[in-house]
């Protein structure tokens, strides 16, 4: 498909939407609770005898399951959905993240690290800091209001990765689908060789964005004016709290706290991975062939509209509920945690299954002119 005529969806029904078609909608949001919940109920329970521990951790295995078998969603937004009911969707995923990194801190901190809990906890919240956590704040720093960014970025320090408020908005969004973007995935990359340089790549990145909006792209890190940098403001905050949280409840806390982090980070640049992996453009705007979409309704309706990315990327401060199929963007064969599974364990097939979608679609590599 040409890359220089992409056709939009119609953004609405024409309709009015009647009120049980809304609560529909938002029911099936109501998905992405399942995670956090199964983690608060986990950690509120604690502490089990080992047997008792592990048959938790189902909740994430039947969530890669379900993924991988849903049926595909093509419904388009509708014109007037009602924006409190969804906004108190992401007000109750914030509160349920701080609780549960601070349940898991404290069960670590009361029971220690080597056990069955712990283990079982760390996996449940840092693969919930991952999809809830930095997901709901994937989509409050793009929001327009300066609360839901500040509490975006509230989110991004309880995984010790702010810094993604600056070179997500500022970098990635300007340079997606080309060589300047450490956030996209190139061709043929692996995902050990994209998390090895995207992960200082945008860190250097997000440093250098903030050194020249205070005036010098070079400038030293004991100039006075790097005072200023919210980058600077960021590391400080997350590793004050993680500093803290160490110091008043020992080191096994601080690792817990730590390692959660870490995990969320990787399901993170899993995602980051495969949202871009092989396409490419140059000279021209941002159009819906530009990122990977999924059609799967689990991801869609648990990962708050995460899946159509291709949307947000043409649209990036459109909440969430608002965000449009394209038919024309290349496609994922699973959803978001299935594709996670397949990026980390099998990629080799990873990499073949997208290539194959990617001569599909004359994308990438294949795109007309690609070799010149």
């Amino acid at each position: 498909m040409s890359a220089a005529s992409p056709t939009a969806p119609p953004s609405t029904t024409e309709a009015p939407t009647p009120r049980l078609a809304v609560a529909a909608i938002w029911v099936k949001h109501l998905l992405c609770f399942v995670l956090p919940l199964a983690s608060l109920a986990f950690l509120l329970t604690a502490p089990h005898a080992w047997y008792l521990s592990l048959p938790w951790l189902l909740v994430i295995v039947v969530s890669v399951i379900t993924d991988k078998h849903a049926s595909r969603e093509l419904r388009q937004p509708a014109k007037d959905l009602p924006e409190w009911p969804f906004d108190a969707v992401l007000y109750l995923l914030i509160a349920l993240q701080l609780v549960n990194v601070g349940l898991l801190v404290q069960l670590v901190a009361t029971h220690g690290l080597l056990s069955a809990d712990a283990f079982v906890g760390l996996l449940l919240v840092g693969v919930n800091s991952g999809y809830s956590g930095i997901v709901v704040a994937h989509e409050l720093i793009h929001r327009r209001e300066r609360h839901f960014q500040w509490l975006g970025r509230l989110l991004l320090c309880s995984v010790l990765y702010e810094h993604f408020y600056t070179e997500h908005l500022r970098g990635h969004h300007n340079r997606v689908g080309t060589e300047a973007d450490p956030a996209t995935a190139r061709f043929g990359e692996t995902f050990r060789r994209f998390w090895r340089r995207t992960v200082p790549a945008q860190f250097k990145s997000a440093w250098r964005l903030e050194t020249k909006r205070l005036g010098d792209e070079d400038m030293k890190p004991w100039d006075r004016r790097i005072l200023g940098s919210r980058v600077l403001h960021g590391l400080v905050v997350e590793w004050g709290v993680a500093i803290a949280i160490g110091a008043a409840l020992g080191p096994a806390a601080f690792a817990i706290y730590f390692l959660q982090a870490l995990i969320a980070v990787h399901l993170l640049e899993a995602v980051n991975y495969f949202e871009h992996w092989g396409l490419t453009r140059s000279g021209r705007r941002v159009t819906p062939i530009d990122s990977w979409d999924t059609d799967s309704w689990f991801t869609l309706y648990t990962l708050v509209g995460l899946s159509r990315h291709s949307d947000h990327h043409a649209n990036a401060s459109r909440p969430y509920p608002q965000l449009r199929h394209f038919e024309e963007s290349p496609k994922l064969p699973y959803g978001y945690f299935g594709m996670v599974e397949m990026a980390l364990v099998k990629n080799q097939e990873f990499r073949d299954v997208m290539t194959a979608e990617l001569r599909r679609r004359k994308l990438g590599p294949f795109a007309e002119g690609a070799g010149a």
